[in-house]
């Protein structure tokens, strides 16, 4: 269900594929920066379940402007749990009341994050596409699984602007492990295939990466990575610093699926699209498919979520760049 509104939304955002999202010297410009520790799980994201308190739902003849005319969604629609049965019958959007931004509205309530802040989405396109999330809900059970927009969109409203620098301190540590800087060995019987294959589809990606960013990016053939020039990690980083909190939330999430912050800078600017970056992604993992064979239950299942997690988070950067529209 997921992936096929994923697929709606996409087709239906205006995508404007020629506009250029990153400059040369806009990445180049260095910035100083924030100090923090990170964890070491593939997503620079937590969520405390401390305190956390069901969906709300008042009487519709309370007062306006109060909890009573919202619904407030738990902190575990943060990590997958159903939060209750659908108390909804009908699925809305509305400019928001000071005029910017759209809200989602369930019947009379409006939506909020599991922090009580209005969840007030930067155009009215992403908001349409999140009420489509809520209005496929089945009547015995939300499915926050099933919602990786509204999910995006708690994240970039709660947790990126409490944690910006420990996302790019992230972000930056990840880059020296990329998925694209790996190269399998080329005298090697085993992996020449494989070697053969990589320069053939990454090494464009890494030409576009020394063209944006004015370096030229290190291989290595260590599966514990190695290390990138300090200027290159200074241009991502100066990048990383101009983008907006919806941006940024797009970024780590696209990282976290394709474990390269390549792969997800090449979204972010365009030079990549959904299909071209997945086939990046998976490029050895199929290489292997196609020489033992798919296991049913185990790589469909995989391809399935990478696809749904890769298109939710770029259709999530699309639509946020609706300008309000």
């Amino acid at each position: 269900m997921a992936a096929m509104l994923i697929g709606r939304a996409f087709k239906s955002a205006r995508v404007v594929r020629a506009r250029s999202f990153c400059t040369s010297s806009a990445a180049r410009q260095p910035d100083s920066d924030g100090q923090s520790t990170e964890s070491s799980s593939s997503s620079s994201f937590t969520f405390d379940k401390e305190n956390e308190k069901p969906i709300l739902v008042k009487a519709p003849n309370a007062r306006r402007n109060n909890d009573s005319d919202s619904v407030t969604m738990p902190t575990s629609f943060m990590t997958g749990s159903i939060v209750g049965k659908r108390f909804y019958k009908k699925v809305t959007t509305r400019e928001a009341d000071d005029g910017n931004g759209w809200t989602v509205m369930l019947d009379y309530r409006t939506l909020k994050t599991p922090s009580k802040r209005p969840l007030k989405l930067p155009s009215l396109a992403l908001a349409k596409a999140i009420a489509a999330e809520w209005e496929y809900q089945l009547a015995e059970g939300i499915r926050p699984f099933t919602m990786p927009l509204m999910k995006l969109a708690c994240t970039a409203l709660e947790r990126v602007p409490l944690t910006r620098p420990k996302i790019i301190e992230h972000l930056l540590r990840k880059l020296h492990q990329d998925l694209v800087f790996f190269r399998a060995p080329e005298d090697n019987d085993l992996t020449s295939d494989v070697h053969e294959v990589q320069v053939e589809r990454i090494d464009p990606l890494l030409e576009w990466v020394e063209s944006e960013f004015g370096i030229k990016p290190k291989v290595y053939s260590s599966i514990f990575g190695g290390k990138q020039d300090d200027k290159l990690v200074k241009a991502v980083e100066g990048l990383l610093k101009k983008t907006n909190d919806g941006e940024l939330a797009s970024i780590d999430a696209l990282e976290a699926s394709a474990h390269s912050v390549v792969i997800a800078l090449g979204i972010y600017c365009g030079k990549l699209q959904i299909d071209d970056a997945i086939k990046l992604i998976r490029l050895e993992e199929d290489l292997q498919v196609d020489k033992w064979g798919l296991v049913e239950g185990g790589h469909d299942i995989d391809i399935a979520d990478l696809k749904v997690q890769i298109s939710a988070a770029t259709v999530f950067l699309a639509l946020s760049r609706q300008n309000g529209s």
